[in-house]
């Protein structure tokens, strides 16, 4: 289950029409052209900005041995790859959540072009749905021998849906009581909302942590943010 600290709020000011006047923004200003005739308005961008905890982790794990010809350096690779595979189906990890991303085999040279051995490798790449079982799955993988290597782990959420729902809700909110603050200023009412136009959005983005856990530290998925933004023209009564 995605976790979900409360949205944290902010937004931007882009620009206020009132009887063909404007208002500088907070940071960029834009101008919103009422021309004569027209009902006023008053156009805000508001943002919606919350944190959440990834729920899921990608392990990129594989084996590399060195053999001095390329028959037994594939073969050997072969044998330790499976050996990981095994692992790490034993640690918990589905066999579908198990995907294979490298393959090689090429010469190691002592002198150029002197050839003085055959280097095999397979990679795998590992999806851990529980991270409570993070550790178990590392360690598991490290169990398996020297052949194997870590790469590294990166953090997402599984499904964004809900928190960007969350985002826009407070982006909307936002835009509106900037709206109406403004209006009130201008000692108007904040009308109907005319035009909605989402402007960017900002998912959780993966979160890559290098290098191979040695000293078993415990694993912490961090937070990633999540924003919205959304642009609203108003009527002004």
């Amino acid at each position: 289950m995605i976790k979900m600290s409360q949205a944290v709020v902010s937004a931007t000011l882009v620009s206020v029409g009132l009887f063909g006047g404007t208002a500088l923004a907070d940071s960029a200003p834009s101008t919103a052209t009422v021309r004569e005739g027209d009902r006023p308005q008053i156009t805000i961008v508001g943002e919606g900005r919350l944190s959440v905890t990834p729920d899921v982790m990608k392990l990129d794990a594989g084996v590399e041995v060195v053999r001095s010809t390329a028959g037994e350096a594939f073969t050997a690779a072969r044998v330790a790859a499976a050996a990981l595979t095994k692992a790490l189906l034993a640690a918990g990890i589905a066999a579908k959540d198990l995907r294979t991303n490298e393959l090689s085999l090429g010469p190691q040279y002592k002198d150029y072009p002197t050839i003085s051995g055959y280097r095999a490798a397979q990679g795998v790449e590992a999806v851990v749905r529980d991270l409570d079982t993070a550790d178990d799955v590392i360690d598991a993988a490290v169990a398996v021998g020297e052949a194997v290597r870590l790469d590294s782990v990166s953090f997402e959420v599984s499904d964004n849906r809900a928190p960007l729902r969350l985002a826009r809700e407070a982006a909307f909110r936002d835009a509106k009581t900037r709206a109406a603050q403004y209006a009130r200023l201008a000692g108007r009412r904040l009308g109907r909302a005319l035009e909605i136009s989402e402007e960017n959005v900002t998912p959780p983005r993966p979160f890559f942590a290098a290098g191979a856990m040695a000293d078993k530290a415990s694993i912490s998925p961090g937070r990633q943010d999540v924003s919205v933004s959304v642009r609203v023209v108003y009527e002004l009564d």
